[in-house]
């Protein structure tokens, strides 16, 4: 018996007989029409775009089921990654026309204009807010485009941590040929996500497609995949591995990275300072680290739910 395996029972003597039996989780909580939400491995959600029938139009339906659902993900303990896809044809047209003719009914009302200046500022706060709530999930989502991604479409991957795509796929900020600004996080996020303002800055003015090949050489994906089959295989494996790792550990990298993003390195490096002046207690580190040290061992530590 080995030195490690002697002294697990001592470090961690209740975890030793802890069942290792995992309840999934219940999906009925997830209940939508615009999405679909699936657990599609343990700790693993699929949560895929539904309107195939639409080309996935961002509807008013979807857009508060997007925050609903992953603002009941960043809580729920059996979820620990999410895969963000969609159904059909193309991963998304954008915004469903008919809801934007239903913000111009009120634009060209004879409402007062404060008024309805008003109402516009708050419906588009919370379409944003809807949105950020991807981004504001503890649990990392990775973003599976295929086909189109146009306008609210690239509004809804640029929350995503991490972006996967097929190569027929295409890219466009659409919404300058709308008469409009696009006001829910492409001009915010994008520049960050590419890191390159001239790019960003030419997309978002003309308006033209930016295919696989180019999205991949600037950063806005990772990888490409000649099939959606092969990307969604690929993004369940990665979605797998990261779920087999510590939860403090991920969910923690995932809530300073995104802070570091919009704070200076100073402030990034206190916020983890304090991030790990307790986490470094946690019983995950140790576990880790016999794990690491165990050669004979080649199964992934079990850890508790966070």
């Amino acid at each position: 018996m080995s030195f490690t395996t002697k002294l697990r029972p001592l470090l961690f003597p209740r975890f030793m007989t802890t069942s290792t039996t995992r309840l999934m989780s219940d999906t009925t909580a997830y209940n939508c029409k615009a999405l679909n939400v699936t657990q599609a491995a343990p700790f693993v959600f699929n949560v895929e775009l539904n309107r195939p029938n639409k080309m996935n139009a961002l509807n008013k339906a979807m857009w508060e089921e997007v925050g609903e659902v992953f603002t009941k993900l960043d809580r729920d303990q059996e979820c620990r990654v999410v895969v963000l896809s969609a159904a059909g044809k193309m991963f998304s047209s954008g915004i469903d026309l008919s809801d934007l003719s239903q913000l111009a009914s009120v634009v060209y009302s004879e409402d007062d204009i404060a008024r309805k200046s008003m109402f516009m500022y708050q419906n588009i706060r919370h379409l944003q807010d809807l949105f950020t709530t991807i981004e504001k999930c503890k649990k990392p989502v990775i973003g599976c485009v295929h086909n189109a991604c146009v306008g609210a479409g690239v509004d809804l991957i640029t929350t995503t941590d991490i972006r996967l795509c097929t190569t027929d796929a295409w890219f466009c900020v659409k919404e300058v040929d709308m008469g409009l600004a696009a006001d829910v996080g492409t001009l915010q996020r994008l520049p960050k996500v590419i890191g390159s303002q001239s790019v960003v800055s030419d997309l978002c003015l003309t308006a033209r497609r930016m295919g696989s090949e180019e999205a991949e050489r600037c950063g806005l994906v990772s990888s490409v995949f000649q099939t959606k089959e092969e990307m969604m295989s690929a993004a369940m494996d990665m979605a797998t591995m990261i779920a087999a790792k510590s939860p403090v550990a991920v969910q923690g990298t995932k809530m300073n990275l995104v802070y570091s993003r919009e704070h200076s390195v100073e402030e990034g490096l206190d916020q983890v300072a304090k991030w790990n002046m307790t986490m470094l207690q946690s019983e995950d580190l140790m576990k880790s680290a016999m794990a690491a040290m165990d050669k004979s061992n080649t199964e992934p530590p079990e850890f508790a739910n966070l």
